[in-house]
């Protein structure tokens, strides 16, 4: 079984009551309990201000995609990303694109 069983709760019990003895067990509780409540509240701040950044950093790929005129409907974030990088690549020097037109 990979859980914790009962008998192993209790045997773990058992030895915080003989090593901390019956008046520390509450403090130690308390204090794992507010370290939990400290942890969960971080998790759940992380995550919601990653989520934020997320949807700001949609907004401005959406908005940029628009003001260069690419249609972004029906389109993913990853293809609206590589078409602006695209038409984000340097254009060919004014003798490049004379030799691409010499020699067709």
């Amino acid at each position: 079984m990979n859980g914790v069983g009962v008998t192993e709760i209790l045997i773990i019990l058992v030895l915080g009551l003989l090593l901390f003895g019956p008046k520390k067990i509450p403090e130690i509780a308390k204090t794992l309990g507010e370290a939990v409540r400290e942890f969960r509240k971080f998790s759940s701040t992380t995550y919601e201000s990653q989520a934020m950044k997320t949807q700001r950093d949609e907004g401005a790929v959406i908005g940029l995609a628009r003001g260069i005129g690419i249609d972004i409907e029906g389109k993913t974030q990853e293809d609206i990303i590589r078409e602006i990088m695209t038409l984000a690549k340097p254009a060919k020097s004014m003798e490049q694109q004379e030799k691409a037109r010499e020699n067709p």
